[in-house]
């Protein structure tokens, strides 16, 4: 959703936040959740838990970003346009970490941690290693580390639950890198233009940006079905 015209203060702290990929993340990490057998109450702390980590990384990186989506002019970006300032951003991604923070340990200390590590795995995106073929790294140790929030969630417990298998893991870290593709393609030329060479740029310039898109479809689908194959026979913890 692109805005012409400042749309307030509020409207623009939330498009900064990457709001329609944080809730797609948070959604799915409930719906597996679910499928793991969770108890309503831990789902909805899940949801929420998964979401609010999500909206401080599209802060960070927004902040991180600023000033390449001002150079090449980005009409989509909230903190390029000026609708708010750098400060406001890393403001709300403290004042929303202080709610992340007991909301992953309500699970469960290691679940908790397992989080934690996962949102920090994200952040980490926002550094130089976005503009490496290194980017895919974050993403996938983000993504590899939901099935230990998962498998490790009790409620209120110190130690609740066991270890994810490692074919979950591994293919959570893998959606974790499709993902990276997908959020990429919109900005490839972008990307470019401001010298990147992020991983899906690198492999852009090779196969096109046409062909990855079918590429990336194809291996996203696979990648999903493989982790409802695998939920369904070897399951989520060991």
């Amino acid at each position: 959703m692109q805005f012409r015209r400042n749309p307030g203060y509020v409207p623009a702290l939330a498009l900064a936040a990457h709001p329609f990929q944080g809730l797609a993340i948070a959604a799915g990490t409930a719906l597996a959740a679910v499928l793991a057998g969770r108890a309503l109450r831990e789902v909805g702390v899940v949801f929420v838990a998964v979401l609010l980590g999500r909206l401080t990384y599209g802060w960070l990186n927004d902040v991180a970003d600023r000033h390449r989506d001002i150079a090449v002019e980005r009409p989509d970006k909230p903190l390029a346009r000026e609708w708010v300032d750098p400060g406001s951003l890393t403001f709300a991604t403290a004042v929303v970490v202080c709610f992340v923070v007991p909301l992953s340990i309500t699970t469960g200390v290691v679940s908790g941690i397992a989080h934690l590590l996962s949102v920090v795995a994200a952040w980490t995106y926002n550094t130089r290693l976005k503009t490496t073929p290194l980017s895919f790294l974050p993403w996938a140790v983000s993504f590899g580390l939901l099935p230990a929030y998962l498998s490790y969630g009790g409620w209120g417990g110190d130690f609740e639950g066991s270890p994810p298998t490692w074919p979950v893991t591994l293919l959570a870290a893998l959606l974790g890198v499709c993902v990276h593709f997908i959020d990429a393609l919109p900005d490839l030329v972008v990307d470019n233009r401001n010298k990147l060479r992020s991983l899906p740029l690198v492999v852009a310039l090779r196969t096109g940006a046409a062909r990855l898109l079918v590429i990336t479809s194809v291996v996203t689908a696979a990648t999903v079905a493989g982790l409802a194959v695998a939920g369904l026979t070897v399951g989520l913890t060991q």
